[in-house]
């Protein structure tokens, strides 16, 4: 069975627009402080595809370092985060999933990194937790 998707997506000001053409990867919200401090939300849901499947049809995105693992992209006009690269794992990249044209494509297995979700934040919807990545 052929699983490939194709799904668009972009940034808020439109300066930077995407596809992914290929099957996705582990969808998850990360709830981990540095997620939270790069989007200003409270939780971030990604979606995990092989770099060789998501291709830039509009704009470039600029990088950021946020750790020494781990570089995000985004829009450099608005800001709007669209990846993260984990340097250690070059065969997946990560996806903002609220980037998509449609997020609803996307189905969430589980959260990560629930160590250290804000107390405040209840999420009751019965997925798999793990406290650390």
């Amino acid at each position: 069975m052929d699983d490939t998707r194709i799904l668009e997506g972009g940034c808020l000001c439109g300066a930077v627009r995407y596809r992914i053409a290929g099957p996705l990867g582990e969808q998850t919200h990360c709830h981990c402080s540095l997620c939270r401090r790069a989007s200003g939300a409270p939780v971030v849901t990604w979606v995990t595809v092989a770099p060789g499947d998501f291709t830039l049809t509009r704009g470039s995105l600029r990088t950021y370092r946020s750790t020494p693992q781990g570089e995000r992209g985004f829009c450099a006009a608005c800001g709007s985060q669209i990846t993260f690269n984990a340097l250690n794992l070059p065969e997946e990249l990560d996806m903002t999933a609220a980037t998509l044209d449609d997020p609803e494509a996307v189905r969430p297995e589980n959260h990560i990194w629930t160590g250290s979700r804000i107390g405040w934040l209840v999420m009751n919807d019965g997925l798999p937790e793990r406290e650390a990545e």
